[in-house]
């Protein structure tokens, strides 16, 4: 069900503060907390006497200490302290997760330790670029299996009906898609041209009259996805056009965390190349963004929902092409680590 040998998303680094947090990923209890040094630690979310939640303990310097007897774990998960025994029991070691900050991230591997690489870790093109913008919203609950979201966005043609009033109109519906098999994943993409922008760009875009559009959803095993939105004046745009000096380019990156087989959590945030420095543009682009992602949060918890309760006998559309060859190649590298891990 879930890819493990990977890097997730935990949480924002600002929303973990110096008391013990507690979150679920790939249906897992894990407690996060910062120690004196402000260093982030990812230990299970059981204390091994009674299972009680360590989130619901005290960090104590460098340590967590159980809110029920006083089992104190360090950062290995090595129990140092037992108060009220003679000595520390035996199996009383808890599992630490690796974790790694970056992008404002706090980034979790939920496999085995000793292939974890920070290298696998997503590269993000003009992050610290001051030429670029930023923006951000908070983490949001979505209460569908990931594996929907992933279809979601390697399916572009949904703007048009799910996106009428934000990112899409009514001349994207026809438009047909690019579908690309990556070494890492699946890109759906697509070039329209001469159109009117939509309405979230309208403002954003900084010229005047139609325009060359172009929708690429590029999503990476097992579930992290780049939306590049490029919008230049109509006439411009194109697979073998050079950037226009009054070219808009989005960058949206989309971290899907699954919190269980039918929740999911999302991170996001955007860069943008104009007006780096215009906060209120920021504030604007987050805003809507916002918006636009709740109505998507609102489709995917109403089709789980749907798929609970009629499982069987659903149809299949040309348009879920790119999400049917994501799955495949999903469902194949979590098989073969199933596969590894029993040997």
């Amino acid at each position: 069900m879930f890819l493990k040998n990977c890097w997730y998303v935990a949480a924002w680094v600002d929303d973990i503060k110096q008391n013990p947090t507690s979150t679920q990923i790939l249906g897992e209890k894990i407690c996060i907390f910062r120690d004196s040094k402000n260093k982030f630690t990812a230990i299970e979310d059981y204390c091994p006497h009674r299972r009680l939640p360590l989130s619901m303990g005290k960090v104590r310097g460098d340590e967590i200490e159980c809110g029920y007897h006083g089992l104190t774990f360090d950062q290995t998960g090595v129990c140092v302290a037992a108060p009220t025994h003679h000595c520390v029991p035996d199996k009383t070691t808890i599992r630490v997760y690796p974790t790694v900050e970056r992008y404002g991230m706090l980034w979790i591997w939920m496999g085995n330790p000793e292939q974890s690489s920070v290298d696998e870790i997503i590269k993000v093109d003009h992050f610290d670029d001051s030429a670029w913008g930023y923006n951000r919203g908070k983490a949001m609950e979505v209460a569908c299996n990931y594996q929907y979201i992933n279809d979601n966005l390697l399916d572009p043609s949904h703007v048009a009906w799910v996106h009428a009033s934000s990112f899409g109109e009514s001349s994207t519906k026809d438009t047909p898609m690019e579908i690309d098999v990556l070494d890492n994943g699946v890109a759906v993409s697509r070039w329209m041209f001469d159109r009117e922008p939509a309405p979230f760009y309208k403002n954003i875009v900084g010229f005047d009259g139609n325009c060359d559009r172009l929708q690429h959803y590029e999503v990476h095993y097992p579930s992290l996805a780049i939306i590049r939105a490029i919008f230049t004046p109509a006439g411009t745009g194109g697979k073998e056009s050079k950037p226009h000096k009054d070219c808009f380019i989005m960058d949206s990156y989309n971290f899907m965390t699954p919190v269980d087989e039918f929740n999911t959590k999302y991170y996001w945030f955007q860069i943008r190349n104009i007006k780096s420095d215009d906060a209120e543009l920021s504030k604007i682009m987050s805003e809507g963004v916002k918006s636009a992602f709740e109505e998507d949060r609102i489709i995917l918890s109403a089709l789980q929902k749907g798929m609970n309760e009629r499982p069987d006998g659903n149809i299949n559309l040309r348009s879920d092409a790119g999400g049917f060859k994501f799955r495949r190649r999903l469902r194949a590298l979590i098989l073969e680590e199933s596969e590894t891990a029993d040997v």
